[in-house]
């Protein structure tokens, strides 16, 4: 549950100075640890000065930080325990205590985020989103580097129930060529998380302005690809690796796919036939049960 000042910290965000956009979106992404925090350590891990904290609160109409924080503490307080909340506590303490196995907690981390993946607005926007999809003239694909598999993957699962989608990639840098006529009707799905492709929020904004609905599936409500309009399918990708965890994106868009393929009913069913029927033809797969080739 999120307190009543989010939304309008959501709502204004466009218009608040750099600084404060600064810390607005730290406070966006990190709401359980703005009602634990203090001012100081939090300003520190937004990159900000504290008095920036209270500047932000007070453009908000609040009276200062600590109105601010009260709030999400109050939100905090109400909210139910879910699976991903207590997997967090577990990890925590046991990092604390007995140092755990750092596979396992590699593999328990991204676990939790999957549990907590249909609680919240998730579902219902991942049904405005197939509607959308499903509607649509012509799909667009797009993502680059981390988030390029995962566009892939979505055009291709769309692609084998549905001969609109088209990925935005292509030799010689001529990927981004094919929204030259993309108009209203289509929508452009774009992956993205921080730190964000310059290529792809310039592609979510152009097809914006030419009446494109973009399906932004990314890290933050207030990620560069997501502005007033669009449908935004926002997921967790916090963890202990290397790299941004994109499991939860990944699984995100495997709903996507199949609800889409879902409102297509029949024909995505006879196009999934002849695609079998071809595979046959060509002899795509190996036949576990058929003759051992030489």
């Amino acid at each position: 549950m999120e307190p009543p000042v989010a939304r309008t910290l959501l709502e204004r965000f466009e218009t608040l100075p750099e600084q404060l956009r600064r810390a607005a979106r730290w406070i966006m992404d990190n709401p359980r640890e703005v009602a634990l925090m203090s001012m100081r350590a939090q300003a520190r891990a937004a990159g900000v000065q504290p008095a920036t904290m209270t500047r932000l609160a007070q453009a908000l109409g609040l009276d200062g930080f600590e109105s601010l924080r009260a709030d999400y503490a109050s939100a905090l307080r109400t909210a139910g325990e879910g699976l991903s909340d207590s997997a967090e506590v577990r990890l925590t303490r046991a990092a604390v205590g007995q140092s755990p196995d750092i596979a396992t907690r590699l593999l328990r981390e991204p676990a939790a985020q999957l549990a907590g993946l249909a609680d919240g607005e998730l579902p219902a926007q991942l049904v405005q989103a197939a509607g959308r999809i499903a509607g649509a003239g012509r799909v667009f694909c797009l993502g680059r580097r981390a988030s390029a598999a995962i566009a892939w993957h979505l055009h291709y699962a769309i692609s084998l129930a549905d001969g609109r989608s088209r990925l935005l990639d292509a030799a010689g840098g001529t990927g981004l060529d094919a929204l030259h006529d993309a108009g209203p009707g289509d929508v452009l799905v774009a992956v993205g998380v921080r730190p964000y492709t310059r290529e792809v929020v310039a592609a979510t904004r152009l097809a914006r302005g030419r009446g494109v609905h973009v399906v932004a599936l990314t890290d933050s409500r207030v990620s560069p690809l997501l502005k007033r309009g669009d449908t935004g399918l926002v997921v967790p990708t916090g963890g202990a690796g290397l790299l941004h965890a994109m499991t939860a994106a990944f699984a995100t868009a495997e709903a996507l796919a199949a609800l889409v393929a879902q409102a297509a009913g029949a024909s995505a069913l006879a196009r999934l036939r002849g695609l079998d029927a071809q595979h046959a033809a060509l002899d795509t797969y190996l036949n576990p049960g058929g003759p051992t080739e030489p």
